[in-house]
This record gives structure tokens, sequence and C-alpha cells, in this order.
């Protein structure tokens, strides 16, 4: 009872006129420059941090909880609308999203992402508020082994549940541990493939490798296909930011599952909401294929929103709590705030709350107000940012490029940058045009840096004893499941071959590619792409249909 009486004491602080219309300004803020292709929460937060020092500590940290949660919608924003998600969080989101978005159906998903963050986020914010003593000793249960264990389950979970083809998905999580390795190993200070420029020295930023497998790699891909596919020219707005009965329905199960994955990965120090994001999404796909959801990889399926939404706005509440009771950021997004409050004077931890209890319940109040504010602002905004896509198609993807040429810019000032973003494109393009699914690639990317330094540091506290990364509970059970994983998926992959030779012995009817109608281009070249993001989820039936629906079968359950 001692929270909620704290708690009511920050709602007390909190709910004035001039910190609500601080709230107001930072969701609105927060979502404007989150929109932005090439930008993101985490730039929100940074472009935004200058404007705060002005305000009194209370009015600052209100305006934060706005700017923090508003930032992360405007990331789902863009990528359901231009399949630019600004953050990597929003990538798993804006599979199925961009699909609904040219579907006709942008506002419902907008609507979707909306209340799905709003219910990630109050259910998190409120485990934060009650059950935070219990998430700390969760956290305390990760030493580096643990966290290496988590990344290799990541890795190899993601790249077969995302992908239609076991091998097509880990030669794209090569391609992102390639990437990752560009840059100086921080252990030993060894420059690896900078090919002797120096402004490769700090790696390729996350932002550029997103920006140009999503975004500029789409305008290729879509500029390719273009006169060849007509139908893709149309792009519909139709439809209302209102969730119907039946949408509900549908949405909460995933929402709530959702959430699930996000509360845990908020207290853990392994690459933000990327990983519960793409395991939200992945279940999600496993679930469709079980229930013969034909949306879903097709027209766009309001699960596949609903689950990676409230996903990252699950972790994105613990990781909050994580930096005010251990002083631990999570995320990017979170280490910028962790600047925010040492530039006041303070610093997060076990001793925040009796120094400066008062503002810390505050924040958390104003983290559930701003909750609220920013459902109900979208909601009503959502039709208008799917106005968006009555713009022209090319003065639309030609808006994208350039907006994500000057994002990548106003990063570093660097044209190099500019160079490896058109580098990655192109491989964006290739990697579309071949049906190799990008999302291993971002995954990999994002913590592959992370089980390289974990992986050492295990050995070298170990003195190179191996046997350490499977010394604990934690490990045996992730790689115990990952084991029985791949063992089930090789035996139903052997399964459905026969199954295949079978039919096609039998003369059902089926194409040599074992289509059930249709054909597809030279190569398995698709004919209808069902979006910009379908390479990027590799789960969408793009190719032959008979083809997709066999080779799905193969992926490796979680």
């Amino acid at each position: 009872m001692d929270q909620l009486n704290l708690l009511l004491e920050g709602f007390g602080s909190a709910l004035t006129p001039i910190n609500l219309l601080w709230v107001l300004i930072g969701a609105l803020l927060g979502t404007a420059v989150g929109v932005l292709p090439g930008l993101g929460s985490s730039m929100a937060v940074a472009l935004l941090l200058p404007i705060t020092f002005t305000l009194d500590p209370t009015a600052a940290f209100i305006m934060f909880a706005g700017v923090y949660f508003g930032g992360l919608f405007g990331d789902s924003t863009a990528g359901i609308l231009l399949n630019t998600p600004g953050n990597s969080a929003a990538i798993a989101g804006s599979f199925e999203g961009h699909r609904m978005a040219k579907d006709g159906r942008a506002a419902k998903a907008l609507a979707t992402a909306a209340v799905g963050a709003f219910v990630g986020g109050l259910i998190a914010t409120t485990l934060v508020v009650f059950f935070a003593p219990l998430l700390v000793k969760m956290a305390t249960a990760f030493g580096p082994a643990e966290y290496f264990a988590l990344a290799v389950f990541a890795f190899l979970a993601i790249s077969s549940v995302v992908s239609e083809s076991v091998v097509k998905g880990l030669g794209a999580l090569g391609i992102g541990l390639v990437l990752a390795m560009v840059g100086v190993d921080g252990p030993s200070g060894t420059v690896r493939y900078t090919l002797g420029m120096p402004q490769l020295f700090d790696g390729i930023s996350i932002v550029v490798i997103t920006v140009g497998l999503l975004a500029l790699g789409e305008v290729l891909h879509i500029a390719g296909r273009i006169h060849r596919d007509p139908a893709m020219e149309r792009i519909g707005t139709n439809g209302r930011a209102r969730l119907e009965r039946t949408d509900v329905r549908k949405a909460l199960p995933a929402w709530l599952r959702g959430t699930a994955f996000g509360v845990p990965f908020g207290i853990i120090p392994a690459g933000g909401a990327e990983v519960p994001t793409f395991l939200a999404y992945g279940t999600e796909k496993r679930l469709a294929k079980r229930r013969g959801d034909k949306e879903f990889g097709s027209t766009g399926s309001i699960r596949g929103v609903a689950a990676p939404e409230a996903a990252g706005n699950a972790t994105a509440g613990t990781a909050m709590g994580a930096l005010l009771a251990l002083g631990l950021p999570t995320s990017a997004t979170a280490a910028i705030m962790l600047a925010a409050f040492q530039q006041y004077g303070m610093q997060p931890g076990p001793l925040l709350f009796e120094r400066s209890g008062e503002l810390v319940w505050t924040l958390l109040a104003s983290l559930f107000i701003g909750l609220v504010v920013l459902v109900i602002l979208n909601m009503q905004f959502a039709v208008v940012w799917a106005k968006l896509l009555l713009i022209p198609r090319h003065y639309l993807y030609a808006g994208i490029t350039v907006l994500s040429m000057l994002g990548v810019y106003a990063i570093s000032s660097s044209t190099l940058d500019l160079w490896v973003l058109l580098v990655i494109g192109l491989l964006g393009f290739v990697m579309r045009r071949y049906q190799f699914p990008l999302a291993p690639v971002l995954i990999a990317v994002v913590l592959g840096p992370l089980a390289e330094t974990e992986l050492r540091r295990a050995l070298t506290v170990s003195e190179g004893d191996v046997s350490v990364l499977v010394s604990s509970p934690v490990t045996v059970i992730l790689y115990s499941v990952l084991v029985l994983a791949l063992v089930v998926s090789a035996l139903q992959h052997l399964r459905h071959r026969r199954q295949k030779s079978a039919a096609a012995l039998g003369g059902t009817g089926e194409g040599p590619d074992g289509g059930s109608g249709g054909s597809g281009g030279s190569g398995g070249e698709p004919v209808a792409p069902s979006g910009p993001t379908g390479s990027t989820a590799a789960a969408d039936a793009s190719g032959p249909s008979g083809t997709a629906r066999e080779t799905e079968k193969m992926g490796t359950r979680l």
C-alpha cells in the first residue's frame, strides 16, 4: 500500500494544468520527430533534451514522459505508413502494419498500434510501481553467459521464425554479423573491416543499416517493379481509426501476449525491445498458421501489429523502472534519459527513491498520464497520418528517399554514411529480389556486439573454460529449448518433404514448383509482393503460393 499512496501523491503533483500542458507538448513533439524517416524515439529525446534545461525538474521529466512514449508511437507510425520504422524496435510491427496500409487499412493499423502501446505501457508501468523488487531479482540472474545464451537463442529462433527458408535466414544472419563487426573491437582495440577509413572506426550506425535495408531498399524494389505490377500503384486509406468489436476480440489476446514478452526484457540489457517484438511477431505468425489466418503475410493481420506494439511499449515501461531502480539503461532512449537525470544532479539507482522520491513518483504518475494522452491523441490523428498515403507514389517514395538521406546525414554529418546507405540499400534490393529475409540482418546488427562482448567476458572470467556457457539453470533452459526446437523443425522438414513428394507423384495438379495455382516469374520471382516489408519478414507468400506455403512449414518453431 505504500507504493499506492506514493503514486497518488505523484498524481497530485502531476495533475496540474501546466504539467498536463507539458505532457501534451512532449507527446506531440515526440510523435512528430519519431514519424520522420531516419529519426526515432531516441533521437526525439536527444533533440528535445536541450529544451527542458530551462524548466524545473518536475516539469522537465513530465515532458519527457510524453516524449518517451510519443517517440515510440512515432517510430511505429513511420514504419506502418512508410515502411521506415524510426527505431529498430518498431521493425516487427511494421511487417503486418504496412501490409494493412497497402490494403487500405492504414488508420486501423495505427489505431491498433496506439491501443497496443497503451495496453503494453500501462501493464508494464503498473508492474514497475508495484513489483519493482521482483523485477530487480530477475535482472540479477543474468550474467555474461546468460546474455550470450539469450543472444544465440534470439539469433537462431528469429532467423528461422521470420524466414521461409532456414538456409536463407541463417545467410541473412551472417550478413548482419559481418556488418556488426565493422569498426574497432572494444576489448582488443583491433580495427576490423573498415577498409582503412577512420569514419568507420565506430562501426556502421544501426540507423544507417535500418534505413538502407528497409527504406532505400524498398524504394529501389518498388522502382524496379512499378511497371510490372500495376496493382501495386494503388494504396488506399479507406477505413476509420476505430476498432470494431471483432477487431478488439482478435487483438486483445495478441496485446496480452506481446506484453508478456516485453515486460521481462525491459530490465535486461539485451538490445532493448528488438528481441521481444520479434519474438511476439514470430509467435503470432506461428499461431496464424495453426488458425489458417490468410491475412497474415498477405493483406496484413491485426494480430501481427498488436503483439509487437504491445511488446515494445511494455519493454519501454519496465526499462524506465530498471533505469530508476538500478540506474541501468537498457536501451538507447533510456541512456539519454539517464543523461537527463544527471543533468539535474540526480543519479538513478536504489538511493534515488530516498533522495528524490517526490520527483520519482511524480515521473511514474506522469507515465500513466502520458499513455492516456497519447492514446486519445493518436486515435484522433491516425486518419491524418494515414493521409500521407494519398500522396502519389512517385512523390511519396522520392520524399522518403530525401528524408532518409537527410535523417542519416543529420546524425553524424558524414558523407561516407550516405555512400554506405546507398550500398546497404542496394543490398536490401538484391535480398528482396531473391527473397532473403531482412529481419535476421537487423537482429544480428543489434545483438551481435552484445553476444561477442558477453562471450568474451564469460570466457575471461572462466579462464577459457567453455563449460561456463552452460553452467547456470538459465543457460541450460535456453539451450535446451533451442535444441528441442531445432530437432522438431528437422523432423517436420523431413515429413513435409515426404508429403510434397507423395503429392507430386499422386498427380494432385500442383505445378512443378509445388504451387497450387499461378506461376511466379523467372527464378521464383514473386508475382505480387505483399508489401515493402514482405521480404523483411520473409513470412509473406510473395512467391508462388504453393512454394511459400510449403517452405513456411519448414521454419523452426520457437
